[in-house]
């Protein structure tokens, strides 16, 4: 890894994009990164990846703004997946959980989506609820004030967004990278744990610290396997041969 690389960002943040399939969660995420609107978005075959690096404040005693890199895995809504997109949950940090505004059956499958979170991920995720195509007000099926308790029961922040205007988009994600910061910060998340889904960059010492590199190196290739263990086991499914 060079140095360059090393010192990119201060910390890589593992991130879920989950909901039924044609809640727009690839839609989303496209609009995050490239901040545009997709409509001939396929469904998500597995999971798809997409990384971006946000800014967000410095840490207690210290001056410059901290680098997050996010690695988003895009997972498939369609239920015959359901099984092969677990694998991308295991340590997860933060998640986006997606229904339609205008689909009832999506809001009602939020519950099953928000089970597997937990469950499967880190212990300490942060979950985003976000009642997508909120655009489309004249066909809605799901009120806000409806989302808005079922968040504040579960302990998640609710956001209706739309990814055809853009509208809270980035601000979901940046909320949640803000809200997983925050837990690290405050103790709450060791970076150190296994399965934290969190990759602290120590850039005072990645340029003169060869074994700090070391082990960056070696968590990055963990990333890795994780991922490569994920797509085998996608690609050895019987519906996918």
């Amino acid at each position: 890894m060079s140095n360059h690389l090393a010192n990119s960002y201060d910390y890589l943040l593992k991130f879920l994009v989950v909901g039924n399939a044609g809640v727009g969660k690839s839609c989303m995420l496209h609009q995050f990164l490239h901040k545009r609107f997709s409509s001939d978005t396929q469904h998500t075959i597995g999971a798809e990846l997409g990384s971006k690096i946000l800014t967000v404040d410095p840490a207690k005693n210290e001056q410059h703004e901290r680098k997050i890199k996010l690695q988003i895995w895009d997972t498939a809504g369609q239920e015959r997946f359901r099984a092969v997109t677990r694998s991308y949950y295991r340590g997860a940090c933060g998640c986006l959980l997606v229904y339609d505004v205008t689909d009832r059956e999506s809001f009602a499958s939020v519950s099953n989506w928000l089970k597997d979170a937990k469950s499967l991920a880190s212990e300490n995720i942060t979950i985003i609820l976000c009642g997508n195509k909120s655009d489309l007000t004249d066909e809605r099926q799901v009120t806000t004030a409806e989302a808005t308790s079922f968040a504040e029961e579960n302990n998640m922040i609710f956001l209706e967004t739309s990814a055809k205007t853009s509208k809270n988009v980035d601000r979901a994600f940046e909320m949640c990278t803000n809200a997983v910061i925050a837990k690290v910060d405050s103790g709450v998340i060791d970076v150190n744990k296994n399965g934290s889904g969190i990759l602290q960059n120590d850039r005072k010492t990645t340029m003169t610290n060869s074994k700090e590199t070391s082990n960056i190196d070696q968590k990055i290739d963990l990333l890795k396997r994780e991922t490569e263990e994920a797509i085998s086991k996608f690609k050895s499914t019987p519906c996918c041969k």
